[in-house]
C-alpha cells in the first residue's frame, strides 16, 4: 500500500474588524510622524514604535493555512502575508474522537461543552465546506475547524470509518 500526501491551501477571509484596525494603525503611524516633524521630538519616539507595531502585526491579518495530511496525520500550517510559516497543530487520528460537518448534529454535545476550546483553522466563510474535528488531546478537549476536500475526509474515512460523518 503507497503512502497518501494530500496538500491544500485555504485563504482567510479578512474581517472588517481587522480592516478597521489596519487603517487605523496607519492613520495613527501617519498622525504621529507628522506630529513628531512638526510638533514635539517625543511624537517621533512614537513615530518609530507605531512603524515597528505596523510592520509585525499588519502582516499577521493576511493568514493562510495549509493542511498537510499523510497516512492519517494532520499537519495545520499558518501562513502569514505569504512569508512567515508556523505550524500550529498536529492531530494524529488514533486521538481524533469525532470529524463531523459543522452545522451537523452529531457535534451538538460538543457545542454545549463550556470546557472545550474552539480553534478555528478555515477560511471563515459561511458557504464553504467546514467540518469540526474533536481532540482529546495534551492541550484538553478542542473543537478544530478546518476544511478539507475530499481526499483528506475518504482516507479519514478509511482509517477511522467510525469517527468520521460526513454529510
Amino acid at each position: 500500500m503507497s503512502d497518501l500526501y494530500t496538500e491544500l491551501l485555504v485563504q482567510r477571509k479578512t474581517p472588517a474588524s481587522a480592516k478597521i484596525l489596519k487603517v487605523l494603525m496607519i492613520v495613527a503611524t501617519v498622525f504621529a510622524g507628522l506630529l513628531g516633524f512638526t510638533f514635539m521630538p517625543l511624537a517621533l519616539v512614537v513615530f518609530v514604535g507605531m512603524i515597528i507595531l505596523c510592520y509585525f502585526k499588519l502582516s499577521s491579518f493576511d493568514l493562510e493555512f495549509e493542511y498537510l495530511y499523510v497516512n492519517g496525520e494532520l499537519d495545520v500550517d499558518k501562513i502569514m502575508s505569504k512569508t512567515k510559516r508556523k505550524r500550529v497543530a498536529s492531530i494524529e487520528m488514533e486521538k481524533v474522537e469525532l470529524v463531523a460537518p459543522l452545522k451537523s448534529h452529531e457535534l451538538d454535545y460538543y457545542r454545549n461543552n463550556k470546557g472545550i476550546k474552539i480553534v478555528d483553522y478555515s477560511s471563515g466563510e459561511e458557504d464553504h465546506d467546514i467540518y469540526a474535528i474533536i481532540l482529546n488531546g495534551e492541550k484538553g478537549m478542542q473543537m478544530i475547524y478546518f476544511e478539507p476536500n475530499n481526499i483528506i475526509l475518504n482516507d479519514m474515512r478509511r482509517i477511522a470509518p467510525r469517527k468520521v460523518k460526513t454529510m
